[in-house]
């Protein structure tokens, strides 16, 4: 496994779904251009660009370099990092014919090849063969107030509140969020405090 510090943006699911096999970190997909209308997602990336920095990963075609331009210039300078994948031929065993420019895209690149355009990159990263750190998981949520309860809901945005992050992320967004910015030891701590001014 790869250990990323930043937040990994990718155009779509499969790409996310090809990551995950060999990434240890946050990955965010942008829904191709979706990400142009997402004002939610845009902030969530924002946050996460001043939080723990971003990697952006498209493919090399041209519709992967208009997102990544679109991201580079929609979080501060200095936040953002790029990943480039080469121009290989080809098409995805899923599709039935290739894309529009023929060439493979981030889902159809070897996992070579990715770690190889991620070690270029300049992403802050380690290799591991086991997650080391206790991760925040959906029990842990349950405890702390934020499911399963009468107002687990209003828990949950007061929290993303406090965070800076989208009030219409999602329970498991949020859990992978939580994940990159804080241990266990630290959301019991802001869950505490948030109590205590309540």
């Amino acid at each position: 496994m790869i250990r990323i510090r930043e937040a990994v943006i990718v155009e779509g699911k499969y790409d996310k779904i090809k990551l995950s096999n060999f990434i240890d970190g946050l990955i965010i997909t942008t829904d191709g251009f979706g990400i142009f209308k997402d004002k939610e997602k845009q902030r969530l990336i924002r946050h996460l660009a001043n939080t723990r920095g971003i990697l952006v990963l498209t493919d090399s075609d041209g519709a992967g370099f208009v997102i990544r331009s679109f991201l580079k210039g929609a979080v501060p300078p200095g936040t953002v990092k790029h990943a480039y994948i080469p121009d290989i031929p080809g098409k995805e065993r899923r599709k039935d014919k290739p894309s529009k420019e023929g060439k493979l895209g981030v889902e159809g690149i070897s996992e070579e090849l990715l770690r190889e355009a991620i070690a270029r990159s300049g992403a802050d990263c380690e290799i591991s063969s086991v997650r080391t750190a206790r991760e925040i998981t959906k029990a842990d949520l349950y405890e702390l107030g934020l499911t399963g309860g009468p107002h687990a809901a209003e828990t949950r945005d007061r929290l993303k509140q406090r965070l800076g992050l989208p009030q219409k992320m999602s329970t498991n967004a949020l859990l992978a969020v939580l994940n990159c910015i804080m241990t266990r030891q630290e959301l019991e701590e802001m869950m505490k405090e948030q109590v205590m001014l309540c």
